[in-house]
């Protein structure tokens, strides 16, 4: 493999070319032009402003988060609306921003409701000097009530209807902010591109009650003893922003770029969204939390990891994943693996031998000598579930090793429709 000395970190999605794929995703961290630019001074390659329409009057508080034993917030909630700002006050930042920083990327989300208004927005948005438009088909609440964000991206017949308003009046590129609230995104996909959008953007956050003040019986958060459902972002969504933009990524009538969003915590998770699809991605949960400059780790981690892997440009990366997402069906069924221990690196701590007791398949157990703190594998019981693995506490200690067992690969589908042997079932039990 061949190393890069210095790889091209410049993006192109849709046709907005940016520094980096790093983008500030439409929330709070782009509400004004003074954070946009401090945020490009941090490193930031892009910004989506934040929602412009017709501006709303927001509510007191608006974020909750959710903690899992005591640590840093894994998940977090929303009921915060579009800009609160006026129209003209947002336009005239926007120009001032592409003024100071012609080179980075300023997309404008926006969000009406008739065909003048988006018309009138679109040319507004247009003349401050916007790069790309992002439609915000995806707010799970406020303005879904209204008959905007989520309610249009959850019906592909509106989606499409608007899409086209929105090509037929920019002359910039048009990205459509998808909805994870539905059960499938291709056909909603397909609905953007059909309207002719440029590229899709996803996930928006998932409409979700991140809590209960269980002492006086409010969800969260709490404004005068009420609350309501919000918008789920964070780390924990990643898995299901992957999915979905993997979905999309592997449909063979979609063919329109992908700016991902959903969790992205750090240069590992972005490689993860490029290599599914991605030719940019948003951040916005990990900004609210840390600060702007969060962005120098990503742009770091990133250059290093295309160094390492001989990726010369990020075209080179998009979507090398892809092709190693198949069907259930279509996994080899005879291809094992077990479990094993390194007796050197464990610590004795029998989390695996009571994950596997009561969660798995009862193969792991103490040694037979109490002196010896490293339990045992038996490979004739474990499937190679990996619930070890993942309990461990010390990386790297439990790994799954894959075995030669003799049968040649077969897959469910091809079991069912050509006979080809299965390898007998471990983990069975008389």
């Amino acid at each position: 493999m061949s190393t890069i000395v210095s790889p091209d970190l410049t993006a192109n999605c849709a046709g907005i070319i940016t520094p980096n794929p790093f983008w500030l995703a439409s929330a709070p961290p782009t509400n004004s032009g003074d954070q946009i630019m401090r945020a490009f001074d941090a490193g930031w390659g892009g910004a989506v402003w934040k929602t412009l329409g017709q501006p709303i009057q927001n509510v007191s508080s608006r974020f909750g988060g959710l903690h899992y034993r005591g640590t840093r917030g894994i998940g977090f909630n929303n009921i915060e609306l579009i800009t609160d700002r006026p129209v003209e006050t947002n336009l005239r930042e926007i120009a001032e921003v592409k003024r100071r920083y012609p080179k980075h990327g300023v997309i404008v989300s926006l969000m009406v409701e008739s065909r003048d208004e988006w018309q009138d927005l679109i040319k507004r948005s247009i003349d401050a000097g916007a790069d790309g438009l992002e439609l915000n088909f995806g707010c799970p609440h406020g303005m879904c009530e209204r008959g905007m964000g989520s309610a249009v991206g959850q019906e592909p017949k509106l989606n499409e209807t608007i899409t086209s308003w929105a090509a037929e009046f920019s002359t910039i590129p048009v990205l459509v902010k998808l909805t994870p609230n539905v059960d499938n995104i291709v056909p909603h996909g397909l609905a953007a591109q059909r309207g002719g959008a440029d590229g899709v953007s996803l996930i928006n956050t998932i409409k979700s009650v991140i809590g209960i003040d269980i002492d006086n019986f409010v969800p969260l958060p709490k404004v005068d003893g009420r609350s309501t459902n919000g918008g789920y972002c964070g780390p924990a969504v990643k898995p299901i922003a992957l999915h979905m933009v993997s979905s999309l990524g592997r449909a063979p009538e979609f063919n329109l770029p992908i700016s991902g969003i959903g969790g992205i915590s750090n240069w590992r998770d972005a490689v993860e969204f490029i290599l599914l699809g991605s030719s940019s991605v948003q951040v916005c949960t990990e900004v609210m939390l840390r600060g702007y400059r969060v962005v120098e780790d990503m742009i770091e981690g990133l250059t290093e990891y295309m160094r390492r892997q001989g990726f010369a440009n990020l075209g080179e990366m998009v979507g090398r994943a892809v092709p190693n997402l198949s069907e259930w069906g279509d996994l080899d069924l005879n291809h094992e693996t077990v479990a094993k221990i390194n007796p050197t690196s464990c610590i004795g701590c029998q989390a695996c031998v009571v994950a596997c007791h009561d969660g798995a398949h009862q193969c792991i157990h103490p040694a037979e000598d109490k002196s010896v703190r490293v339990p045992v594998v038996d490979e004739s019981e474990c499937v190679g579930c990996n619930l070890c693995e993942i309990v461990c506490p010390v990386p790297g200690c439990i790994t799954m090793e894959e075995v030669d067992n003799g049968f040649a690969p077969a897959s469910w589908n091809q079991h069912a429709e050509e006979g080809l042997t299965l390898r007998p079932k471990k983990g069975v039990h008389t």
